[in-house]
């Protein structure tokens, strides 16, 4: 066996770490600008680090009860004379993955609430610059999500085939079992920070719309709106940290999928056996590399050039190289012949013709949500054009443009998921998934420095800096919310092949060969499922709905009781607003979550396997059409109200803020708010997080409800 391909996993992870820390380096280098913005800079720091403490404090005392209870049910091998309890080390690797998912977020907001006044203050010389330093700093987000998850997932999987050598035949399935609990700690991680952060964020930045701009009249970020520090907090702990945490649980658990299934395929190579199961660790592996060369191609010349241009040929560059290198790859992994999963036969050409539908899939999704929620595109003017005669029809038209997009996405995954298993059968749907995630590093570089660019702006506004730094800020907060739209979209097409991986492997594990939806409780289960993303969505944008009452009874009190804030005369009590958000994000979390880890437990061994496959198949069926449908239309009706800010002419008729259209808009804008940002990014969290549930049961609900 060629035993240095295992170890070359971990060591591409350590590349992606040594860039990263090489970039974050080089943005903490950059001016931080005068002593105002340093000032105000240092609250936004404050109160993210202050909500992640008070998260990780709730989260700690869950990761370590879910630990014990892994630890607690499990089996014992024997090897070599010891007793080995394989899930004390599943509890381990959850804890592992838990850490890891936590680190991930933590490394974006820690260099974003850095790049945020810096790119404030590179907008004062030129666009060129302030998109180099907050592109900067979403690249390192980027390469510490992946560097980390190929690191943590080649470590243990090394580590793990070590523990289980004397199992014999049995040691790759083990070790893979025990990995289980590295992606289900990863994932659980993910959904409490993208829930916590997306009630967090949102709740805030309502809060600031509604009493700021609409009731006062003042501007978004105005110094003088006491929510405004809260609303940049969340920035980072919703839109930066937790979507750090989001896309490392839909790496690992792209990556795992496919590894399950890889090791069901019996091979004779020149690794041991292990091709099927190193491929995708070392596809995503490259990705990293591949990523790194695509930031540099990511430039602007001057103030007329176009942003999303720049970010596409990044994004194009590295998805290209990925793909030409995946070939090499396969032909050198994957032996001659004929390989066979579940009776299904396909060589190593259609690995690698499943690996380029995956990128086609990601492609065209990406395309699909830009078209949808970018500015001057049909939709996004479609929104517009019916701001005209009101609030009402600005909520019609977001929700048709929502209820619309689903279409493209949809037939394309279909058609992604046929042709990908045409071409390898079950492992051709989870590779092409990995395929499509493999340049996860640099999708993440370009929707993290939106939110960057975004605090950017709020610093500009509040330090009253000359109104050509905030157009500037401006320009890439616009692409920014279109950047983040599209990684939205990415992440649910990923998030939906991969969880037919899972299920095939739940299918495989639980000892089940078919879900019957004839069985009245098959079909029962069925709709349970398509039900849960919508309970779950409605509990997540009620949570944002009562934090921000609270936020804007708040906002009301201190312009009612404290004199001299509109005036500048007397400073805003933003720590009241902060801890506001912070309260409501980590008590309103827990219920949402709690749906997603225990339902699956239930319905597994009070009904058994079958029914439980109904559930997850009703689940991502449901959640990703809900994921497709709020993150495009609260994108869609962001970038509208972002058109009216720059001035749109309608029917001959220039409007623009504050006018009769801009107000409705607002109000389209803060309905998409929890959309596009809690609700609906949580999706993809939600059904591959229930999926990873039911894989680590399958063993223990064998048989039950037969």
């Amino acid at each position: 066996m060629n035993s240095y391909v295992i170890y070359l996993v971990p060591a591409l992870g350590l590349v992606g770490l040594a860039v990263m820390a090489w970039k974050s380096a080089w943005v903490g280098k950059q001016d931080a600008g005068d002593d105002k913005m340093r000032e105000l800079s240092g609250y936004i720091a404050d109160g993210a680090m202050a909500f992640l403490k008070a998260e990780w404090k709730v989260l700690s005392i869950f990761v370590l009860i879910t630990a014990a209870l892994l630890a607690y049910s499990g089996t014992v091998h024997e090897i070599g004379g010891r007793q080995i309890h394989s899930h004390w080390i599943i509890a381990v690797a959850f804890i592992v993955g838990a850490v890891f998912s936590a680190t991930a977020g933590y490394i974006g907001m820690k260099v974003a609430t850095k790049a945020n006044v810096r790119t404030t203050q590179a907008a004062r010389t030129s666009l060129k610059q302030a998109l180099k330093v907050s592109f900067t700093g979403g690249t390192v987000m980027g390469l510490g999500v992946a560097g980390l998850a190929v690191l943590g997932l080649g470590g243990l999987f090394i580590l793990f085939l070590t523990m289980f050598a004397g199992l014999g035949a049995n040691q790759v399935r083990t070790a893979i079992e025990v990995l289980t609990g590295f992606s289900l700690g990863a994932e659980s991680i993910a959904l409490f920070s993208r829930v916590g952060g997306g009630i967090y964020t949102k709740a805030a930045d309502v809060g600031a719309d509604l009493v700021g701009k609409v009731e006062a009249g003042i501007p978004e970020d105005d110094v003088r709106n006491p929510a405004t520090i809260a609303d940049n907090v969340g920035d980072n702990v919703g839109d930066v940290a937790g979507m750090g945490a989001d896309l490392f649980g839909s790496y690992v658990a792209t990556i795992l999928a496919t590894m399950v299934l890889g090791q069901e395929i019996r091979v004779t190579d020149s690794f041991g056996g292990l091709s099927p199961i190193l491929l995708p660790m070392v596809i995503c592996g490259l990705g990293i590399v591949f990523s790194i060369i695509g930031t540099f191609f990511v430039r602007i010349s001057d103030e007329k050039s176009n942003v999303q241009t720049a970010l596409n040929l990044g994004n194009w560059s590295s998805m290209i190289l990925t793909v030409v290198a995946s070939y090499f790859v396969v032909q050198w992994l994957l032996p001659e012949g004929t390989l066979t999963l579940r009776g299904v036969p396909f060589t190593k050409n259609g690995v690698f013709m499943a690996i380029v539908v995956g990128t086609i899939v990601g492609a065209i999704m990406s395309a699909a949500t830009e078209y949808y929620t970018a500015m001057g595109k049909k939709p996004v003017n479609s929104i517009i054009q019916q701001s005209i005669t009101g609030h009402a029809t600005n909520i019609i038209g977001g929700l048709s443009v929502g209820m619309k997009s689903t279409v493209i996405p949809i037939l394309t995954l279909a058609a992604g998921i046929v042709a990908s298993y045409y071409f390898a059968g079950l492992y051709g749907v989870a590779v092409a998934a990995a395929g499509m995630m493999a340049t996860t590093a640099m999708q993440l570089a370009i929707d993290a420095f939106g939110p960057i660019a975004d605090n950017a702006g709020g610093i500009a506004e509040m330090s009253q800096l000359p109104p050509e730094v905030r157009e500037r800020t401006d320009n890439l907060d616009a692409v920014g919310n279109t950047t983040a739209a599209t990684g939205k979209g990415f992440a649910i097409a990923s998030a939906a092949l991969t969880s037919l991986a899972l299920f095939a492997a739940f299918v495989g594990m639980a000892g089940i060969d078919r879900i019957d939806i004839y069985k009245a409780n098959v079909l029962a289960g069925l709709f349970v499922g398509g039900m849960i993303p919508f309970i779950f969505s409605a509990l997540c944008i009620q949570a944002v709905g009562k934090a921000a009452m609270d936020m804007v009874q708040e906002v009301r009190r201190q312009f009612r009781d404290i004199p001299g804030i509109m005036e500048y005369q007397a400073k805003p009590e933003y720590d009241k607003c902060v801890a506001i958000s912070t309260q409501a994000s980590i008590r309103e979390m827990m219920l949402p979550g709690a749906i997603a880890l225990i339902t699956p437990v239930i319905v597994g061994f009070a009904f058994g396997p079958e029914v439980l496959g109904g559930l997850l198949a009703g689940v991502t069926v449901s959640g990703v059409l809900m994921g497709i449908f709020q993150n495009n239309a609260g994108g869609a009706w962001d970038n509208a109200k972002k058109s009216f800010e720059k001035g749109v002419d309608i029917n001959g008729e220039m409007y623009y803020k504050k006018s009769e259209p801009h107000k409705a808009s607002v109000t389209g804008d803060t309905v998409g708010d929890p959309f596009k940002d809690t609700s609906g990014p949580s999706m993809n969290i939600l059904i591959k997080l229930m999926s990873i549930v039911s894989l680590v049961i399958a063993p223990y609900i064998y048989g039950i409800g037969g």
